[in-house]
């Protein structure tokens, strides 16, 4: 079920408690929305939260996908979570605080649980583990392989979060710092055959220059999304992780000059002034949706 899991370009975080945002998210052009129920909701305030939430995914239509952060699995309120919003319209559930991979399979075997429950085939809910702490870091490719509906899975690098103080690096502007991170977790992360790793996030609402250079720095790496924080980052976000005309009719041509070269017995070919053959021909077709 893993490998079916869809792209997406942006996963935009919204209050347990402001679920009538989700209308916002849907007008931003998101792809995905996270409902969050553990850090924007306060001790007092969740249980009803849960309930809020369960009503809007339960009540969801369109075609944005829907995800929920729920709390840590080492108490009562993760576990009331899971079992609230695991109904079919969820795309995927946010795990925090992962410590390594038996946290994973604790999730997996809850949310099995939850699918038969609800009638859903096993595997349906996607599982997205957020690497948090500097054992769950080195432990990514684990984490990653724990279970097969593990799906976007990335470093999520924010300014102020749990990584930084974690690693206790320096945050800035430019990303030096955390470059090799987001670089390694992707490696472990494509290593696990994870579909569709996301990175994040940006957390300085107004800089959006800044965002678009970390964003272009992130699909650079490989990244296929990114996590955000406010709806006027998700144009940006999906814009950076789109192909553009220019490199979609680019990917048409390249494919036809191979095509053509293959035809007449050829492999190899200069192209546009570069040498390319039938591997820079199957990204291009990946890249157009024709697989392989």
């Amino acid at each position: 079920m893993s490998s079916e899991r869809p792209a997406l370009r942006s996963l935009l975080f919204v209050p347990g408690t402001r679920t009538g945002w989700l209308a916002k998210a849907e007008a931003a052009g998101a792809d995905a929305a996270i409902l969050d129920l553990e850090d924007a909701v306060p001790p007092a305030g969740k249980p009803a939260a849960r309930d809020h939430v369960a009503e809007a995914v339960a009540n969801m239509t369109g075609d944005m996908a829907l995800f929920v952060r729920i709390n840590p699995l080492d108490g009562w309120a993760g576990a009331q979570d899971l079992r609230a919003v695991a109904l079919p319209r969820l795309a995927g559930v946010v795990l925090p605080k992962v410590n390594g991979p038996a946290d994973v399979l604790l999730a997996d075997r809850l949310l099995s649980w939850c699918e038969r429950e609800h009638g859903l085939p096993d595997g349906h809910i996607a599982l997205v583990p957020l690497l948090e702490s500097a054992a769950a870091l080195r432990e990514a490719y684990e984490i990653a392989r724990a279970a097969p509906r593990v799906a976007y899975l990335g470093a999520v690098t924010g300014k102020g979060g749990d990584v930084e103080r974690a690693i206790g690096y320096r945050w800035s502007r430019d990303g030096t710092e955390t470059l090799a991170l987001r670089s390694r977790v992707l490696l472990d992360a494509r290593a696990a055959a994870v579909p569709c790793p996301v990175a994040g996030l940006w957390t300085d609402i107004a800089d959006l220059d800044g965002l678009r250079a970390f964003a272009e720095q992130n699909r650079s790496l490989g990244y296929e999304g990114m996590v955000a924080i406010h709806p006027s980052h998700v144009p940006v976000i999906n814009e950076v992780f789109s192909p553009s005309p220019e490199e979609l009719a680019r990917y048409e041509r390249l494919i036809a000059a191979v095509d053509r070269a293959q035809a007449g017995g050829a492999g190899a070919i200069t192209f546009e002034g570069e040498m390319v053959d039938e591997a820079m021909a199957a990204r291009a077709r990946a890249a157009l949706g024709g697989g392989p």
